[in-house]
């Protein structure tokens, strides 16, 4: 995962003591996906020193934009998150679990981890495949009770709707700063999107798709929040036959009540009542958001925790710590921690 041999040391590179194994997964629910996007993806699992016998798994779901390789990354005067993963497991007092980091990368940005005609069936791929290509290639503790789902963000979104919808799948999840609480969440950007579509592209979403196609990536101020819409109009309002719909229109800055509420019945807060059960069930819920999060995703992070209460389930960890959204990447490693240690006692079942 790195250029630079391990014996160069820091701050190049750190030796692990546990170790990366990357595979490629072929997948038939991603095949002929509506973007045109790989179904062939990489996956990759961090497996802790000193592993021994079927162990739990945690899977690590990233941000919008992300790809899997960028868990590599190094952010200046940082380690990179395996380097703190692996740092983590060197404490002999953590419980030795699986760490697997999946792919759901998507040429608009992200997938939301759900499936969707926009952008392809993400939220099988995960459930399905994924976990069923882990449990076969690795030695797990193949059942929901010693199974977790965590993100940040975008992928704290998909470990919250994941958890929510497959109880039977995964037993535990941690968010940090994940999508919820979608009117302060995301309006201010499907604003800024209407405008900047009304005054460069002339109202049309293909024209901004194709001027952001034929330039680098990200060269354009409004580039970021454009994609953003674009993309969540993938996931969350597309019709069956391809068509995305858009909560603003961008010709009369009205808001479509319609297809809002398409996007509201997505959102986490709004889906706890109905997953009550499957919030009950959890063995941990890790929730935790910056308290100055550009996208008030910290203000989502309590909406979610409380509609999690209301529906009489037991959040084990909630914190607003002093951050914004960016650059909160030594969470991760708390979180993870508390999941294993979830993990690691016995299951309702007696089973540990």
């Amino acid at each position: 995962m790195s250029i630079i041999p391990p014996a160069a040391g820091a701050p190049w590179a750190t030796p692990l003591a546990g170790r990366l194994e990357t595979h490629l997964l072929t997948s038939d629910a991603l095949r002929d996906n509506p973007l045109g996007d790989p179904h062939v993806r990489p996956l990759v699992v961090y497996v802790p020193p000193g592993a021994d016998g079927p162990l739990p798994v945690i899977y690590q779901l990233q941000g919008f934009t992300g790809q899997v390789d960028m868990w590599a990354n190094r952010a200046p005067f940082r380690p990179t998150h395996f380097e703190r993963l692996d740092a983590l497991f060197a404490d002999p007092a953590v419980p030795r679990a699986l760490v697997v980091h999946v792919d759901a990368w998507t040429s608009v940005g992200g997938s939301q981890f759900i499936d969707s005609p926009g952008t392809g069936r993400y939220g099988t791929y995960l459930v399905e495949e994924v976990v069923a290509f882990v449990d076969e290639a690795h030695d797990t503790i193949a059942d929901r009770d010693h199974r977790a789902v965590a993100g940040k963000s975008s992928g704290g979104y998909g470990a919250m709707v994941t958890a929510m919808r497959h109880p039977d799948v995964f037993g535990a999840f941690a968010t940090h700063a994940g999508d919820a609480g979608f009117e302060l969440a995301y309006l201010h950007d499907e604003a800024a999107s209407a405008r900047a579509l009304r005054d460069d592209y002339d109202g049309s979403w293909q024209a901004f798709l194709d001027d952001v196609r034929s330039r680098p990536a990200l060269s354009k101020g409004s580039d970021a929040f454009l994609l953003e819409s674009y993309a969540m109009a993938c996931c969350y309002s597309t019709d069956p036959d391809g068509t995305v719909h858009h909560p603003v229109d961008p010709a009369t800055g009205l808001l479509d009540e319609e297809v809002w509420a398409r996007w509201q019945a997505w959102d986490p807060v709004r889906m706890a009542p109905e997953h009550a059960d499957a919030l009950r069930s959890m063995r941990a819920i890790w929730i935790d958001a910056g308290r100055r999060d550009e996208w008030f995703l910290d203000l989502g992070a309590q909406a979610f925790a409380a509609a999690c209460k209301a529906a009489g389930a037991t959040v084990t960890h909630f914190e607003l710590f002093d951050a914004g959204h960016m650059g909160v990447e030594y969470r991760y490693p708390l979180a993870v921690r508390h999941l294993a240690e979830a993990m690691s006692g016995p299951s309702p079942t007696g089973e540990t």
